[in-house]
């Protein structure tokens, strides 16, 4: 049966308040926003962590406690020159802002308040200043705010990435890496960034880069007489492998330069990634280690403890830590999100999320990642009666999307991820919503995926990859005909078809970059919706037609991409354009790749 819009925004509100705990002083956001106005709702997937949380530990990281106790996201701490308070970036108010607080979780002030990414945020030596990173100029800057007087400049203001501000020890000078002079490659829908490290004055006068090796350095912390930086390295090629959804480790070092004559000390050896490292008060380094084995070490002495370590910062005086780590949850999840336009309500869910034409339950993958060994997993919209309606154990099952007739589900099964998994072949297949009368409608002699129903359930548009043709082509379910609806030798993928029949949207790379475009179900009158460099991919259309959201790499990298390993998209946002390619909306503003996205229908 299906829901009216006043049960669905009930169903949505109940959903996430009962997910959704918090302190009696501290309402998490997304409740708040489920309490809200909205006109659509969006379901999605992304690569943050489930629910970060901010440890405070013995300097080796044993006797970890949480700072406080929050569901939101809390991450990226440094201690306060005192060493009495620490700062922290949060999603507690909605969007990333910085925090500051007492070590015993009092005095909580909100030291920025934009709809814009604010991260990565440390005081200047004498506490008055405060540098972080800000997406509200367009792209990743360093900002500095004064505290006292709420006075804020861009310090370095250009088109590329700058992260990881670190202040020299006289409050001179501010460190950070950036991937302006990147040399990263792109494969495929992915870009990989380099970043180098550079240095400038506090009024933003005497930028200087500091190294060019054509790799990646990152995360820079100054020497206690300001003379050297110290920060990871790692070869393009490590990168790579770090990034790799197959999860392969790779290494990097620590390196420590002289700003004056250049030089390079490698202070580490050894397979292994190795990351955030910091100077401490007894001359020892201090850094995390990856991989299952990772955990706090230490350029002499023993290593400290195992487990996943995120940005470790040790106090002025060395006896005391903060990291972050993700606490966990369900997965895959099912709860509100922040979204930058109010008329737009997100829903974070798993990978490649599809909604019952009432609404009432969503079919999903179960892996964090398209690439992983996926199952076809079907849910209520509150996250409960999980049911797996379709599991093999060799094929990967990809993409599910309920018929509009809500009887049957489509998806592509096989191997898709040929670059990185091999060659392969998969199918689109259709089944019962209970798993029943498994179809499989393609012939076996591609790599076909990512089917999108017409609103009457007779066809699907899906994507058909091969030797020859890398397009789009729409199969009939009850005879088998095929059609190509595009042809060429770009790239076409993500098919979604328009509620009245008439269009198809998709994304292609045929005028150089990968943007969104429609196209007539005959194959005629192609039009192109977006115009901004950076993938723009995922596209799907609202109930309503007048809406398609997607997701885009527009705005770039906002953080070192190694620090979030195993995607090789590790950045991407969310929007929404109309259906004639006017009026571009920003929905969400992190770090972290969002795609994937769906309407639920009976939302309004």
């Amino acid at each position: 049966m299906r829901g009216s819009a006043s049960s669905i925004r009930r169903c949505l509100c109940v959903a996430v308040g009962s997910i959704l705990g918090g302190a009696a002083d501290a309402q998490p956001v997304s409740s708040r926003a489920a309490e809200a106005e909205w006109d659509y709702a969006i379901a999605f997937a992304s690569f943050a962590p489930l629910n970060a949380d901010i440890f405070v530990a013995d300097a080796d990281g044993s006797n970890a406690r949480p700072l406080v106790a929050d569901r939101e996201l809390d991450y990226n701490a440094s201690f306060t020159p005192d060493g009495q308070s620490v700062v922290f970036t949060s999603t507690r108010s909605g969007s990333a802002d910085i925090y500051r607080m007492r070590l015993d979780g009092s005095n909580l002030e909100q030291l920025t308040d934009d709809p814009a990414f604010d991260d990565q945020g440390v005081l200047s030596p004498n506490g008055e200043s405060l540098a972080f990173v800000s997406s509200r100029s367009g792209q990743a800057d360093i900002w500095v705010l004064d505290l006292e007087t709420g006075a804020l400049r861009n310090l370095t203001s250009h088109p590329g990435g700058d992260f990881r501000p670190a202040w020299s020890p006289d409050g001179e000078w501010i460190a950070f890496s950036s991937d302006r002079d990147s040399t990263g490659p792109k494969f495929s829908f992915a870009t990989l960034h380099s970043t180098e490290l550079y240095a400038v004055r506090t009024d933003g006068s005497r930028l200087q880069r500091v190294t060019d090796r054509n790799a990646l350095a990152g995360s820079p912390f100054w020497s206690p007489d300001g003379k050297q930086l110290i920060y990871y390295e790692a070869d393009i090629a490590e990168v790579e492998k770090i990034r790799s959804p197959l999860r392969l480790r790779g290494t990097t070092q620590i390196v420590s330069i002289d700003l004056a004559t250049r030089e390079r000390q490698v202070l580490t050896t050894g397979a292994g990634e190795k990351w955030s490292p910091r100077r401490l008060p007894d001359g020892r380094v201090g850094f995390a280690s990856g991989g299952p084995e990772g955990g706090v070490e230490f350029t002499t002495g023993a290593a400290g403890a195992r487990g996943e370590i995120r940005n470790p910062s040790w106090s002025p005086d060395g006896r005391r830590m903060l990291f972050h780590r993700d606490a966990g949850g369900q997965w895959p999840p099912m709860r509100a999100w922040p979204s930058r336009d109010p008329k737009f309500r997100l829903v974070r869910t798993g990978v490649f999320p599809s909604s019952s034409p009432g609404g009432e339950r969503i079919v999903v993958n179960d892996e964090r990642a398209a690439s992983l060994h996926n199952n076809i997993v079907i849910m209520s919209l509150d996250g409960t009666e999980r049911t797996v309606v379709f599991g093999d154990p060799v094929r990967n099952a990809l993409a599910p999307v309920w018929s509009p007739t809500g009887d049957w589900i489509a998806f592509g099964v096989g191997r898709f991820f040929q670059r990185s998994q091999g060659a392969g072949t998969a199918d689109i297949a259709v089944m019962r919503v209970d798993g029943t009368e498994l179809r499989i409608l393609t012939d076996g002699t591609g790599n076909y995926g990512l089917p999108a129903w017409s609103p009457d359930g007779r066809e699907l548009a899906y994507r058909a990859s091969g030797a020859e043709r890398n397009a789009l082509s729409i199969i009939d379910v009850a005879s088998g005909a095929v059609t190509a609806l595009t042809a060429g030798s770009s790239h076409d993928n993500f098919a979604s078809w328009s509620p009245d029949g008439e269009r198809i949207a998709f994304t292609s790379d045929r005028d150089g970059d990968y943007e969104i475009y429609t196209i007539r179900r005959d194959g005629t009158d192609l039009r192109r919706l977006t115009h901004t460099p950076g993938n723009d991919a995922h596209n799907a259309w609202s109930p309503d037609g007048e809406w398609i959201v997607f997701a885009s790499e527009r705005r770039g990298f906002k953080d070192e991409s190694p620090l979030h390993p195993h995607n090789p998209q590790a950045y991407g946002d969310l929007y929404v354009v109309r259906a004639d390619g006017s009026e571009v909306r920003m929905l969400t503003d992190d770090q972290f790749e969002d795609g994937t996205p769906s309407f639920i229908p009976n939302a309004r």
